[in-house]
């Protein structure tokens, strides 16, 4: 890379505000600036396209308050004096299925995350796409582990007992022109990059599958390996089945610094706790930055993307059954897989995302702007979409590197370290065979300290909680007698009954809060979003708990439902 000439054209396109140089491990952009998107800019100028070196952000940002990460209120000492072989940061999909890989060894693990339960952030906030890897291109460790993920979900989906639907992903062409080119690419990803069930398909076909498309279009580029998955039941799923098989984890648990002495991360202080780690897992999402530094162990950095999905109503359900959306020959600058269509397990179709570069790694908020926008492309993918049919919307922050690539790797300063960092689009996909090699390479190295055995006694299945909705007749009506619990329906959207929410809270990792309950279940999915049955859960939780109702929570520990002394014991 030659440095004095990225900073000559640093220097004049910001009038000498930024400079880079170049380190034995790293690329540092430095300076001062006031807008977050020219950051964001100066710092992709200096990705080295070739070579192992991350670019780290040192740019300041004048005049813009960036929040400092959102720690739980909880202290105690639960965690004190805990001495695990791994310490794993962080309960996303990375986090979750690296415990349960682990647990395939004898091991002491533990999983600390500081919301109050799992794939609360960029885990629970996508669209549950599992991805071809179509649109990747070969060397990256993203379209490495997308291929090997996506083969792999068939199999875990069904070990942990989570829906799964390999529904095929349409991405359509109006422009008639383009067929040379998009032929040559098929070619090229089916033959060179190994996605090999890719192909074109004519108008015909595509309006035999998919009659709602855009008639406009006149042919697309098709992938049947592409698939829908809950994220947040996966990642709940492998969390459970973790702890099923001997791992530990802490929920409002947050790192806050790290003793680091001679390259070695001695002790972990949480709010909860120092714990003394033998390892330690970074898969701390958008603020896997953060913990690298505590590490000692900082070469690259996270700018947060913002996007937003809408989800529709399930009377919209006809508009498609697979995942769609449309293609120009246009480059698209966001790094994004650009958003589109999906037609998810539950019935629903989410619309979206967009992707908004933003430097608040924890803010969630929709905007109407965002939701338009979405909405304005993907009624060029289905016409008959309408905004009208929306019942709610969400927003995650995805965790992206300069590089936009994952970072995968022992660490390079701290030597009991492992990233797992950088985990965006096609994060979800990848998670599988990401947490494989991640728990291998913490096999190895905690072998040079003692002798690591496997887990005879590792159990890979795990029992969900029966969805009734979904069960014959018979064997509803055969669980009802046995608890009459089974036939109490609770959510009438969704046809959650009381017996199930019972269940819920009795998991191997029950979160007895409302969103606990509706992540692991969904009462308040449906149209209504809650507002029959918010009560009736809380209620419920009340109950079970033996606590009155005003201290049951939505989420966290802040989210008060309602206040007063009752004490929630009628029944429903």
């Amino acid at each position: 890379m030659n440095i004095a000439k990225l900073n000559r054209k640093l220097q004049k396109k910001y009038r000498g505000a930024v400079s880079v140089r170049e380190e034995e491990d790293r690329i540092v952009v430095s300076g001062r600036l006031t807008d977050w998107n020219d950051a964001v800019e100066a710092c992709t100028m200096c990705v080295q396209r070739k070579g192992d070196k991350h670019v780290v952000n040192d740019i300041a940002l004048e005049g813009v308050r960036i929040p400092a990460m959102r720690v739980p209120d909880i202290r105690d000492e639960s965690l004190e004096g805990l001495r695990p072989d791994v310490l794993i940061v962080g309960g996303g999909i990375s986090g979750a299925s690296i415990a349960r890989e682990l647990t395939k060894w004898k091991l002491d693990i533990l999983l600390v995350e500081k919301e109050a339960d799992l794939a609360v952030q960029a885990s629970g906030r996508n669209d549950g796409e599992v991805h071809p890897g179509v649109d990747l291109n070969k060397g990256s460790l993203k379209q490495h582990y997308v291929l090997l993920g996506n083969l792999m979900y068939d199999r875990i989906c069904e070990e942990l007992d989570v829906p799964f639907r390999r529904c095929g992903q349409y991405v359509g062409f109006t422009d008639a022109v383009a067929w040379p080119i998009v032929r040559l690419f098929v070619w090229q990803r089916k033959h060179i990059c190994g996605v090999r069930d890719t192909r074109l398909v004519g108008r015909r076909e595509l309006r035999m599958a998919e009659p709602e498309l855009n008639p406009a279009f006149k042919f697309a580029i098709y992938n049947p390996s592409a698939g829908c998955v809950c994220p947040y039941g996966l990642t709940i799923a492998y969390g459970e089945n973790a702890v099923q098989n001997g791992a530990r984890i802490s929920l409002n648990t947050a790192v806050l610094d790290m003793d680091v002495t001679e390259g070695r991360i001695m002790s972990v202080r949480t709010n909860r706790g120092t714990v003394y780690p033998r390892l330690v897992i970074n898969a701390a999402g958008t603020f896997a930055e953060d913990v690298a530094e505590m590490a000692g162990d900082r070469f690259y950095s996270i700018h947060p993307r913002r996007g937003t999905n809408s989800i529709l109503d399930k009377k919209a359900g006809h508009l498609i059954s697979s995942i769609s959306s449309i293609k120009t020959l246009k480059k698209n600058p966001a790094h994004s897989k650009g958003g589109g269509l999906l037609h998810t397990v539950d019935g629903n179709v989410l619309v979206g995302p967009d992707a908004v570069e933003t430097c608040e790694k924890e803010n969630f908020a929709t905007n109407q702007e965002s939701v338009d926008k979405v909405f304005s492309k993907q009624k060029m993918t289905a016409p008959g979409l309408k905004q009208a049919d929306s019942i709610a919307y969400f927003t995650g922050v995805r965790a992206a590197s300069f590089e936009e690539d994952f970072v995968i790797e022992k660490g390079r300063r701290t030597k009991n370290l492992i990233h797992c960092a950088a985990i965006q689009s096609p994060g979800l996909t990848s998670a599988p065979a990401v947490a494989v090699d991640v728990a291998k390479m913490a096999a190895d190295e905690l072998g040079r300290l003692f002798k690591v055995e496997q887990n005879p006694d590792f159990q890979p299945r795990r029992a969900g909680i029966p969805r009734l909705r979904e069960l014959p007749r018979q064997e509803r009506e055969r669980l009802i007698r046995e608890n009459p619990d089974y036939g109490v329906i609770v959510c009438r959207c969704e046809e959650i009954s009381r017996g199930e929410i019972l269940d819920a809270l009795k998991s191997p990792l029950p979160v007895c809060t409302v969103d606990g309950v509706k992540k692991r279940l969904r009462p308040g999915m449906g149209r209504c979003q809650g507002g029959f049955c918010l009560p009736l859960v809380a209620k419920i939780i009340s109950e079970y708990l033996g606590v009155p109702l005003s201290e049951v929570r939505k989420a966290g520990p802040d989210s008060v439902i309602s206040y007063g002394p009752q004490a929630g014991k009628e029944s429903i």
